[in-house]
């Protein structure tokens, strides 16, 4: 911290914040917050490996799955180490560097997540839309530029803004509203002009998770109307069934982020922990779900994962699992 006058300073430290009102129980709120970790990294790894060594699993479905447990997993690695460092230590203090690298990375992350959730819908469109192309549309090549695309779009949008950061100065208060460095909140600490930042921040929310949002609504548009043209009535609920885990992601993913929107700019003046608990279900609650749902609502997965726990008996020749 560098003093200009009596009254302001310049500040090179953020102090991040834990849960408003809940300080004295911060050790106690950890036990969630770290089994959710825990869960995290086990879910999300196992699906990874398994996705990997199972030559069965390398269909497009599949491929995609695995891009979104790695985005996953990198946004609960840039998210639940600083929460628990507070409910723990009560260390809440980052520099400047460290603080717009994680805000870095975990805006690279979601991003990635929308647009990686944007790509499965797209696969469930041509599954169902078009099934008998479906292998020729969705060739390897075919996901891997789609994988390429989405990380080009990512740092193509995302590497401006820390950038756009450095030339701010920062007075007046240094505490953000969470556990983590966000650009929305980094931004309401300075004491210079945000215009560009905020122009441009707005710019990146609106082209990628907007846009991404618009265009999984239109899948769905699309993919029910292909559904409703399915005579049989057992075709159609077999059709919509392959659609499930992906709605539950989707519904996990952006419903906090819209709510949390619609109270910042239209809802009443709220608890400061209401709209921490809302940003944490956003970027915390996904990672740890999104790995329960597809091993749950998918048999191939949930099949491949008993194999590796349940060890074949010496006189067995093989093992039927009941769905």
């Amino acid at each position: 911290m560098f003093p200009t006058n009596s009254t302001n300073s310049i500040f090179s430290t953020f102090l991040l914040t834990g849960i408003p009102g809940l300080e004295a129980v911060h050790v106690w709120i950890s036990i969630p917050f770290c089994a959710m970790f825990l869960m995290t990294g086990v879910g999300n790894v196992t699906i990874m490996t398994l996705i990997w060594k199972e030559h069965a699993l390398h269909v497009p479905m599949y491929l995609f799955l695995a891009m979104l447990a790695v985005s996953d997993l990198g946004l609960s690695l840039f998210t639940f180490p600083t929460m628990l460092r507070i409910f723990w230590l009560d260390a809440r203090e980052l520099t400047f560097p460290v603080c717009s690298t994680q805000m870095f990375f975990i805006h690279t992350f979601q991003i990635s997540e929308s647009a990686i959730m944007l790509a499965m819908a797209f696969d469930r469109y041509v599954a169902i839309s078009r099934p008998l192309n479906y292998s020729s549309i969705l060739t390897n090549s075919v996901i891997a530029r789609i994988g390429l695309a989405i990380f080009v779009r990512t740092l193509t949008v995302q590497v401006p803004l820390p950038i756009l950061l450095r030339g701010l100065c920062f007075c007046h208060s240094n505490v953000l509203s969470h556990s983590y460095c966000l650009h929305p909140d980094i931004l309401k600490l300075s004491c210079s002009s945000t215009k560009i930042n905020s122009t441009v921040g707005l710019f990146v929310v609106l082209s990628t998770m907007g846009l991404d949002f618009l265009l999984i609504l239109f899948s769905y548009v699309l993919i029910l109307k292909t559904v409703l043209s399915i005579a049989s009535h057992g075709g159609r609920l077999k059709a919509l069934n392959t659609c499930i885990s992906h709605l539950s992601a989707v519904i996990l993913f952006f419903t906090p982020m819209i709510g949390l929107s619609i109270l910042h700019r239209f809802g009443p003046k709220l608890p400061a922990h209401v709209y921490v608990t809302m940003a944490n279900m956003h970027f915390l609650i996904p990672p740890v779900m999104n790995p329960i749902v597809y091993v749950v609502k998918t048999k191939q997965i949930r099949d491949k994962i008993l194999k590796l726990v349940i060890k074949k008996g010496p006189g067995e020749s093989q093992v039927t699992f009941i769905t």
